[in-house]
C-alpha cells in the first residue's frame, strides 16, 4: 500500500472530509477486540435505523462517510478522510495545477476558515485574509460542511464568478465576488532587493525544490554580486515533506535536516543535507509568521539550528505533525489522511502547538502588533480545540507586545516592513549587530471587571523612529 508524507496545515491542499478504514484484522483477539465488534455493530444499528426511520431518504453512502469523517476528525484537525473526488483533487494540487480561487482552508467546529490565500491567486487580489471565515457560497450556507463539500461549491469553469460571504474580526460580514481561474501555482520566484536575492516561497508541492533553484540560479547568474538572500515563508501553510526536505538542502552541506518519530519512541526517521550550498555560502535571512506552517516550519527550523539563517518575524503556525496518505484500494475508495508522527528540528525541538520563535520579532503593522498582545485574535494550531499536545509539555508564547513595529508614518499597505528590517539584518551581519527600534506600545487586552492598573499598562508617547530603508 503505498503512502505518501505530507506536513501542510489542515488544508483542502492535502485533503478534505474525513473517515477511517475498518479492517476485522485491524482489532486484535480479546476484551478490546470483543468492545470494538460490539461498538461496530451499535454503529450498523445506527445506520439501519437511520435508513429505515429518517424523514427523507438517505444516501446510504454519504452518511457513512459522515460518520467516518466525524470519527477521524476527532482525532486531532489534521486526519481526514478523502473521498475519490477529493484524493483527485489534492493530487491536482500537489501538481500545482487545478481549477478554483486559490484558497487553503480548514473546518474549525463546522465553520469553513481561510488558512491562506496562494499568492497570485484570484482569492489573493481580492484581498482574502487568513483566519477570515466563509459562511456562505453563491449564498448557500457552508456552516456544518465539511471542507470538501464547501470546496466542490467554491470550484467550477474558469470564467463564472462565485460570491463568497466572509466574516473577518473586528468587521461586520461582508461578501466579495471572484471569478475562477485555472489555478497554475507557481510555488517560488526571485529578485532584486537592492544589493540582496529575494526568495519567495509560497507552498510546498511537487515543484516547489526545482522551481527554487531555477529562481535562485537564474537570479544568481544575473547578478554577481549578490551580497546575501532572504528567503521567504511567510503565509505559507506547508505541503509536501520531501519538498521541505529538498529546499533546506538547497542550503546546507551537511547534517540533519528533520526528523520524524511515531508512536515508537524508537522509531525514528532522519533525513540529512547533501553536499552542496547553491549560495556558495551567503548571508541568509528567513521570513516567518503567524502563517508559516508545518513544512515552511521544517525549513524554518532546520536554517536557524543549524546557524546557516537567522529569523526575521513573527512565531510561527505551531503544526509539528506528519500525515501519511493511505489509499483505500488504490485510490478506489479515496485515501486516509493520518496523523502517524511528529517532526523535530535538528537540535530535538518539537514545535508542535507552540511554533518556532523568530532571532527577531517584527511586526508587519501597528495593527498585527497589537493582534499579537490581544490572544482573541490569534491563529495558531493551539486555536484548534483538539489539537495533538505539544510533546514536551511547552505551551505557545502568551500574549506580549512584539519586540518591534512600524513607526505610526510607516504605511504597510506600500511598504513591507518585515522585509526591511530583513535587509537591516544582512546589512549589519546579524540580528546581534542590527540597531533596534524602540518597542510598540500595543496595548494588552483588558481583563473585564478588573481595576485600570491590573489591566494593561500605562500607555507612553509614541517615539519618533526614522523609518527604514523602503524595498
Amino acid at each position: 500500500m503505498k503512502k505518501h508524507l505530507l506536513v501542510g496545515v489542515s488544508a483542502f491542499i492535502l485533503g478534505a472530509a474525513a473517515t477511517a478504514y475498518l479492517n476485522q484484522s485491524a482489532f486484535a483477539a480479546g476484551s478490546s477486540g470483543a468492545e470494538s465488534y460490539r461498538v461496530l455493530e451499535l454503529f450498523g444499528d445506527v445506520v439501519q435505523a437511520v435508513e429505515e426511520n429518517y424523514v427523507s431518504e438517505v444516501d446510504s453512502r454519504k452518511l457513512i462517510e459522515s460518520a467516518l469523517d466525524g470519527m477521524l476528525t476527532s482525532l486531532d484537525p489534521h486526519s481526514n478522510y478523502l473521498t475519490p473526488e477529493a484524493l483527485n483533487d489534492m493530487r491536482d494540487q500537489t501538481r500545482g495545477e487545478y481549477g478554483g480561487l486559490g484558497l487553503e482552508i480548514s473546518s474549525e467546529e463546522g465553520v469553513v476558515k481561510v488558512i491562506s490565500p496562494m499568492d497570485g491567486t484570484p482569492a489573493f487580489k481580492a484581498g482574502i485574509k487568513p483566519g477570515d471565515y466563509i459562511t456562505a457560497v453563491n449564498s448557500q450556507s457552508v456552516i456544518g460542511m465539511s471542507v470538501s463539500e464547501a470546496v466542490k461549491l467554491m470550484r467550477g469553469p474558469p470564467g463564472e464568478a462565485v460570491t463568497l460571504s466572509i466574516a473577518r474580526e473586528k468587521t461586520d460580514p461582508f461578501d466579495v465576488k471572484i471569478v475562477r481561474e485555472v489555478i497554475k501555482t507557481r510555488s517560488a520566484m526571485a529578485r532584486m532587493e537592492g544589493d540582496y536575492g529575494y526568495l519567495r516561497v509560497s507552498a510546498f508541492n511537487e515543484k516547489t525544490t526545482e522551481e527554487a533553484r531555477t529562481a535562485f540560479e537564474d537570479l544568481k547568474a544575473k547578478n554577481p554580486g549578490m551580497k546575501g538572500l532572504i528567503l521567504d515563508l511567510r503565509n505559507n501553510p506547508g505541503g509536501l515533506l520531501d519538498q521541505a526536505v529538498g529546499i533546506s538542502d538547497l542550503f546546507l552541506e551537511t547534517g540533519e535536516i528533520v526528523s520524524q518519530r511515531g508512536r515508537n519512541p524508537r522509531d525514528i526517521e532522519r533525513y540529512n543535507a547533501r553536499s552542496g550550498d547553491i549560495t556558495g555560502g551567503l548571508r541568509m535571512v528567513v521570513l516567518i509568521n503567524t502563517g508559516s506552517a508545518s513544512a515552511a516550519e521544517i525549513v524554518a527550523g532546520a536554517l536557524q539550528d543549524r546557524k546557516r539563517a537567522e529569523l526575521v518575524g513573527l512565531t510561527s503556525f505551531g503544526k509539528g505533525s506528519v500525515q501519511t496518505l493511505i489509499p483505500l484500494r488504490g485510490g478506489a475508495d479515496g485515501a486516509i489522511k493520518l496523523t502517524t508522527a511528529r517532526y523535530y528540528t535538528p537540535s530535538g525541538r518539537s514545535i508542535q502547538k507552540t511554533g518556532i520563535s523568530p532571532d527577531l520579532e517584527v511586526a508587519q503593522s501597528r495593527e498585527e502588533a497589537q493582534a499579537i498582545a490581544n490572544r482573541a485574535f490569534q491563529f495558531s494550531e493551539a486555536s484548534f480545540r483538539n489539537a495533538l499536545k505539544a510533546d514536551d509539555g511547552k505551551s505557545r508564547v502568551e500574549p506580549h507586545e512584539p519586540a518591534e513595529a512600524p513607526p505610526t508614518e510607516f504605511n504597510p499597505r506600500t511598504g513591507d516592513f518585515q522585509l526591511n528590517r530583513a535587509k537591516d539584518v544582512l546589512k549589519y551581519g546579524s540580528v546581534a549587530a542590527t540597531p533596534k527600534l524602540p518597542k510598540p506600545t500595543a496595548r494588552m487586552a483588558e481583563v473585564v471587571g478588573a481595576k485600570p492598573s491590573a489591566a494593561s499598562p500605562a500607555k507612553p508617547a509614541t517615539p519618533s523612529v526614522p523609518t527604514p530603508p523602503k524595498p
